[in-house]
């Protein structure tokens, strides 16, 4: 556990990389308890989370700010591939620029993505002093990332799945008569 102290700790969290990645290994996040974690687990006082906007998904926008996070959108485009519509919403560049508009505002920052696209900036924090951990959302994570593992950065958010997924409440919206 980190301790509580005068440290700044932001979060910077790729939506898609951390959402596909639970889904891939068969669960689904529960984000209210993902924003406890990273609260309680390392002092995280802004969490930003950057996201396809995709019109119909307000109810989902309005819950994830009600959980704390803040909300970075990127415009999506509509694709056809294989006959099926598909939409994209690559947050790779605005996570890169918060990170660095934010960047006198914090003392240390948590990258959740194992994506190999944040390389660069994840050992430009690592040489600023900056950098607190990389959490990966399974073992799939990019092997450029692997140097990070031996210096005790990446920590595994599947090794956490007891504590983060989203439960059934076995509840199908009707009640019995």
């Amino acid at each position: 556990m980190i301790k509580k102290s005068s440290q700044k700790i932001y979060a910077f969290i790729d939506s898609q990389n951390l959402n596909l990645g639970v889904k891939s290994q068969g669960w689904s996040l529960d984000w209210r308890k993902f924003r406890q974690y990273l609260r309680n687990k390392y002092n995280v006082i802004k969490a930003y989370l950057f996201i396809g906007h995709v019109s119909g998904n307000e109810s989902l926008y309005a819950f994830l700010q009600e959980c704390g996070f803040i909300l970075i959108f990127k415009p999506t485009l509509e694709f056809r591939q294989n006959g099926k519509i598909r939409i994209k919403g690559n947050v790779d560049a605005e996570l890169v620029l918060h990170t660095m508009i934010e960047y006198n505002n914090y003392s240390r920052a948590i990258i959740v993505s194992g994506d190999g696209d944040f390389y660069c900036l994840i050992e430009h924090l690592e040489k600023k002093g900056k950098l607190l951990k990389i959490l990966a959302p399974t073992k799939h994570y990019s092997s450029l990332l692997r140097k990070f593992n031996s210096k005790n950065y990446l920590v595994r958010i599947d090794l956490f799945r007891s504590s983060l997924e989203k439960k059934k409440t076995g509840i199908r919206g009707r009640s019995k008569p």
